[in-house]
């Protein structure tokens, strides 16, 4: 049944030759370029903002930091322990972005971003998580639309998302202030010059 949903649920997604080339092009743009804005957004919500709430930027770094790197791990762990093939390797439907041929389910994309969305929707603004859910869905679209993700790939890093979320809070209740003051002192240390500047915030 859930097999069934998927296969049909990618067809309906997945572009075939007929389709414009503009979406093919836009796909692409989506599926390869538009994850850069989460190293983008850390380093920004790191460095700089209003001086009352870049501590509070920052304590969000950390814990999307924490959600990613539990979520990785889940991913890699369910991926080898549940391997599955891309629908390219299947040859099923059509492939227009080149990729490796390894393990499906879940996508690391989808698991990234994802995870930092729903960071954004649990410890940042509301706003902000749903502009950021809605670029999830944006690229997790994308991979299915050009072959290399099956929709329940995204489905499930979405699910490993909550639960890296999930593992986050619990270890920022058991050690995140110290690690953040840990952070903040190494940090300065690191960047005095452009702390001094004012390039920076300190």
């Amino acid at each position: 049944m859930l097999e069934n949903l998927n296969y049909g649920l990618f067809y309906w997604i997945n572009a075939t030759p007929a389709s414009p080339a503009w979406m093919i092009d836009f796909a692409t743009f989506v599926a390869k370029d538009l994850i850069n804005i989460v190293p983008a957004l850390v380093v920004i919500l790191w460095l700089w903002g209003p001086r009352k709430q870049v501590g509070a930027q920052r304590q969000l770094v950390i814990k999307i930091a924490m959600a990613l790197g539990v979520s990785l791990l889940a991913s890699w762990g369910l991926g080898h322990t549940f391997p599955h093939d891309r629908p390219f390797v299947d040859h099923i439907g059509y492939n227009f972005l080149h990729h490796a041929a390894d393990d499906s389910f879940p996508s690391d994309h989808g698991t990234v971003i994802f995870t930092f969305a729903l960071a954004f929707v649990l410890w940042h603004r509301l706003w902000s998580g749903i502009i950021l859910m809605a670029l999830a869905l944006a690229i997790a679209w994308s991979r299915v639309c050009l072959g290399v993700h099956w929709p329940l790939d995204m489905l499930g890093g979405l699910m490993v998302g909550m639960m890296g979320c999930l593992s986050a809070q619990i270890l920022w209740n058991l050690f995140g202030e110290r690690l953040y003051r840990a952070l903040s002192q190494l940090y300065r240390i690191c960047f005095a010059l452009p702390i001094r500047k004012g390039w920076i915030r300190d």
